[in-house]
């Protein structure tokens, strides 16, 4: 358990429960996108992540693609449920996450 207290987030009530299996992440990759295209067939989701140098506007160059993850519905809808509940503690914590990029400009 954290001992640093100087950070709200780390607080109990935010941290998620701990998970009943383990797991090894030590070949995981880290990376960043600020672009994601959603495909499907019948049987599969295909989530392509990639990076948009241009963000605000029409892209003039392609965007590279840099990761594809390939997952069930079954896994797609887990994912949405996990994503959508800590989208929604941390809208708690810190205010509406404003999407529209024009909104946000001042």
């Amino acid at each position: 358990m954290s001992t640093d207290s100087s950070n709200s987030v780390n607080d109990q009530s935010q941290q998620a429960p701990p998970l009943p299996f383990k797991f090894d992440d030590s070949n995981a990759k880290a990376s960043y996108a600020n672009f994601c295209r959603v495909s499907a067939t019948p049987e599969e989701m295909i989530l392509d992540f990639g990076l948009n140098p241009q963000p605000v506007g029409l892209p003039t160059q392609p965007i590279a693609v840099t990761d594809r993850i390939v997952t069930s519905f079954y896994t797609a809808k887990r994912m949405l449920l996990a994503l959508t509940a800590t989208i929604e503690r941390h809208e708690q914590a810190f205010g509406t996450i404003e999407t529209e990029v024009s909104k946000r400009l001042k």
